[in-house]
């Protein structure tokens, strides 16, 4: 679970304050906007606790489930394609705005479903508000972080991503717990899977409450005349020591400068429809970091650990820890990536993940003792889960987005970084929407099928990723 494009970084300058005077005020600005990313997480995850719910209240079959579930990508690829456009015409504090509200809107819709085609209908509203976040949070970070903070600050958005899923998680089971344990146990005459969906809508509103109480960034500031306000907000993060006529004709003379890439910079000179090697690079990143089969874990392992016997409430308590061990896989990855490299971190992954869904896929494959996997191969499969997403966490979903940043020469790096998003969104909703038919006809044989690919990106690293590690952005070529 990762954010899904980044907006170009404004230049950096000597000039800049090394030591802002209110860096308290510039952390709470970028918790603030870190809050789309806390949101992005817990909406891509809560549906995680309303999955057999939903299949009983409806009455559907694998397939029509898949589709509910996935159809959220479809607004999450289309908010994020549009977001930084909607941002260059309105600005970023009114994108997040928009943003909260269609969080707010897609909770409250999604918790009081009249029929499953309006559900639907909610998730892909939801489905375009964390699109919309995990373009905007990054970007404005970006924007008002002071440079000798920039990377840290910038890593808020990936923490709140992780957090947000842990917490929908926690409170999912909370949920639960209070209903008795059943999914659609009723709580106050509403259905325990409703308030799980339902209970967005506090943070949504906490994330628009916020998105008043910070400024505007001075890029976008600049970009429509408001100079003086763009350097009140220059003083207020950078400090009143920096020379803020200089720092204004700077990113004005940035923002002018700057080529708009397109998609007809992306093919080999002569070609009509040949992408370059690099682009290619990118986008087998971004699909292989999605078909080892991560977003299962936050999307259907409450419905996996039921389907091998295990009881609602232990299945979704599982899912949380899963969840915690994410963030600390994160962490790690944060820690690691400046010191031992991108390249290194992302192999060690890829045969972390393989050699636990390997075993995965050996205890699945086990017949089911009255409807429960014996014993060892039930604690085979839970130890393994929690490896194979500690793995995960602690290289591919960190350093495909760190590579994906700095792979790219510079006159093509933003329409690749796009290209390559679009492609992990797609493989994104192939997996999502293919797990429920797939565990039905054989579970161990789809985490074969997920085995195999985490072996196969092994030499793909190897032969095609090149460590971006200690380079500046302008030696990619």
């Amino acid at each position: 679970m990762t954010s899904t494009e980044k907006a170009p970084t404004p230049p950096s300058s000597e000039g800049r304050a090394a030591h802002p005077d209110h860096l308290g005020h510039v952390i709470f600005i970028t918790a603030s906007a870190a809050m789309g990313g806390f949101l992005f997480g817990y909406d891509s995850s809560v549906i995680n606790g309303a999955v057999e719910a939903i299949r009983d209240r409806y009455d559907i079959g694998s397939g029509t489930l898949a589709q509910v579930i996935a159809i959220a990508l479809i607004g999450c690829a289309i908010g994020a394609a549009t977001a930084g456009r909607i941002a260059d015409r309105i600005g970023r504090i009114r994108c997040m705005q928009i943003s909260a509200v269609l969080f707010a809107v897609s909770a409250v819709g999604s918790a009081l479903p009249f029929a499953l085609w309006d559900l639907a209908l909610w998730r892909i509203i939801g489905g375009f508000a964390i699109g919309m976040a995990s373009v905007i949070g990054p970007a404005y970070i970006a924007e008002v972080a002071p440079a000798a903070y920039r990377g840290r600050l910038g890593s808020f958005q990936q923490a709140a991503i992780v957090i947000g899923i842990a917490i929908s998680q926690l409170v999912n089971y909370g949920i639960l717990q209070l209903a008795d344990g059943d999914q659609r146990g009723e709580i106050g005459g509403i259905e325990a899977w409703q308030w799980m969906l339902g209970v967005m809508v506090v943070p949504a509103l906490l994330y628009g409450m916020l998105s008043f109480a910070i400024p505007e960034s001075p890029r976008f500031l600049i970009s429509v005349g408001k100079v003086d306000r763009a350097k009140e907000v220059l003083a207020e993060v950078e400090g009143h020591g920096v020379d803020l006529d200089h720092r204004v004709a700077e990113i004005d003379r940035a923002m002018r400068s700057e080529h708009k890439s397109t998609f007809r910079d992306l093919l080999v000179a002569g070609s009509r429809f040949k992408l370059l090697p690099i682009v290619w690079v990118g986008i087998g990143l971004s699909v292989f970091q999605q078909l080892v089969g991560i977003n299962v874990a936050f999307y259907y392992s409450a419905t996996l650990w039921q389907s091998v016997g295990i009881d609602p409430s232990s299945s979704f308590f599982y899912s949380f820890t899963t969840s915690i061990i994410n963030i600390i896989g994160t962490v790690i990855a944060m820690v690691l990536v400046d010191r031992v490299g991108r390249k290194p971190l992302a192999l060690v992954g890829s045969i972390g993940m393989a050699i636990a869904l390997a075993f995965e896929a050996w205890a699945f494959s086990a017949d089911l003792v009255d409807g429960k996997l014996p014993e060892t191969q039930g604690v085979v499969a839970l130890v393994a889960a929690h490896v194979f997403v500690l793995f995960f966490a602690l290289s591919w979903g960190v350093v495909v987005w760190v590579f994906l940043g700095e792979m790219f020469p510079n006159r093509i790096r933003a329409a690749a970084l796009g290209v390559a998003a679009s492609a992990q969104w797609i493989a994104n909703w192939a997996i999502t929407a293919s797990f429920p038919s797939l565990a039905d006809w054989n579970l161990s044989g789809t985490y074969v099928i997920y085995t195999i690919f985490a072996v196969l990106s092994i030499p793909f690293v190897l032969r095609y990723v090149k460590e971006t590690k200690g380079k500046a952005l302008e030696e990619m070529g």
